[in-house]
């Protein structure tokens, strides 16, 4: 239903549930209340719209829906409506608008006229044109910073820097690899041992030490030395001459043959023995042709073909600056035995074998149907056991000459063997 006022208008009367509303109470709440509790509401409402009215009648009776809510704009019936005073509008003391520095403001949000229809409907709404976007706001940039790394400095507060390089000798070159350095406290540590403070490989090396007393060891293969150096809060350079040299080893059968490198291994031992005789082992397995670093000097060196007495002991000499190559020759042959029933035939299996010399020392002891060893030059004695009886055959190893040695199994000339033990 509508209700016509001068002027031909129509308008739609309003409930108390629409004005509450419009005044910011809860609908669900204004719903449920009780016809006390409403009839309460309803006059707390009028005597608000009775505030208002002066001021309607002033500016020409209440606006529609742009003057109500929307602000400063007048609404279709000639006034600005309550909006006004209700603290929605920009110029009535409502809520200020966002002030952004540097910002162009874009203008108010205007809303049409909305035309009622006879009917009392609203009608089709017209389009309403929404301002421009807001401009892109320029934030400053933010310094991006790489992520932070922990690792060992490069130089300790309060450390003094130590330069090492090594001579062979004392006009020589500076030696660029193969030097191993390792500097050590000079106190024992609880274990007895002197504590390792750092080590490096190469040629010269540097170290960023805190100030003190070290042990310095430098060492270039089985060549080194040792000093003790202070350090204080300025950099220090420390050469050492090693003095030392190379040495190169090999061996040769007599008449220049070669021997089977597999087959021959070299032992170095220091040139001095002790009170009883006894030289300590410098470097044990060394390959034939294969180069030693040693501090000069004289050195025992024992070269072994085989495993068993093929031995030669010889004392050489290094010389600082210098490679020393030797080569011994070897007095030995290598010997291949078996056990046969006639000269030429085939070797009996399960055969023990043991050689003797010829004052009846065991040299070497063997199992199988073939039994190969290298032997010095010299008489040797054969003995070839196979079920329970023995055989035997004197023969001699003649240098450089490999040869097979055959042990004929005659049952006149064997021996028994006595299995009880006694």
């Amino acid at each position: 239903m509508a209700i016509t006022r001068s002027g031909g208008r129509r308008f739609r009367p309003v409930g108390s549930l629409e004005i509450a509303t419009a005044f910011g109470f809860n609908a669900r709440h204004v719903c449920r209340a009780r016809p006390f509790t409403m009839r309460l509401i309803r006059a707390v409402l009028l005597a608000c719209l009775a505030g208002v009215a002066p001021a309607q009648a002033q500016d020409g009776g209440p606006g529609g829906l742009g003057g109500g809510f929307g602000g400063g704009g007048p609404g279709p019936g000639g006034g600005p409506g309550p909006g006004g005073n209700l603290g929605f509008s920009g110029s009535g003391g409502g809520m200020p608008r966002l002030q952004i520095p540097g910002a162009a403001m874009p203008p108010p949000l205007s809303l049409p006229p909305i035309q009622s229809q006879p009917d009392g409907s609203l009608g089709n709404l017209p389009q309403i044109q929404l301002p421009a976007p807001l401009p892109q706001i320029e934030l400053p940039g933010i310094t991006g910073y790489a992520a932070p790394s922990i690792g060992t400095p490069l130089a300790m507060p309060g450390a003094g820097s130590l330069t090492l390089s090594a001579k062979l000798t004392g006009d020589g070159g500076d030696i660029e690899r193969g030097m191993v350095w390792r500097v050590f406290r000079p106190e024992p540590g609880p274990d007895g041992k002197l504590p390792l403070i750092a080590t490096a490989q190469g040629g010269t090396s540097n170290f960023q030490l805190d100030p003190g007393s070290y042990l310095v060891h430098a060492t270039f293969g089985r060549a080194g030395a040792t000093k003790r150096i202070t350090i204080g809060p300025n950099a220090r350079e420390e050469q050492f001459v090693l003095d030392a040299g190379g040495l190169k080893l090999d061996a040769v059968l007599s008449g220049g043959v070669g021997i089977p490198s597999d087959k021959l291994r070299f032992s170095i031992y220091e040139g001095a023995g002790d009170a009883a005789g006894e030289r300590a082992l410098i470097v044990p397995n060394v390959s034939p042709k294969a180069v030693v670093r040693l501090n000069s000097g004289t050195y025992h060196v024992v070269s072994t073909y085989g495993n068993v007495n093929a031995v030669i002991r010889s004392d050489i000499r290094v010389e600082a600056g210098q490679l020393t190559e030797a080569t011994v020759e070897h007095k030995a042959a290598e010997i291949t035995m078996k056990l046969v029933r006639e000269a030429g035939g085939e070797a009996i299996a399960d055969t023990s074998w043991a050689v003797l010399t010829d004052s009846g020392d065991i040299v070497r002891e063997s199992v199988g149907a073939f039994a190969s060893m290298v032997l010095a030059e010299g008489e040797y004695v054969a003995v070839a056991r196979n079920r329970e009886r023995l055989y035997q055959r004197e023969f001699r190893v003649t240098a450089g000459r490999n040869s097979d040695v055959e042990v004929i199994a005659d049952e006149n000339g064997a021996e028994g063997v006595d299995s009880s033990g006694d």
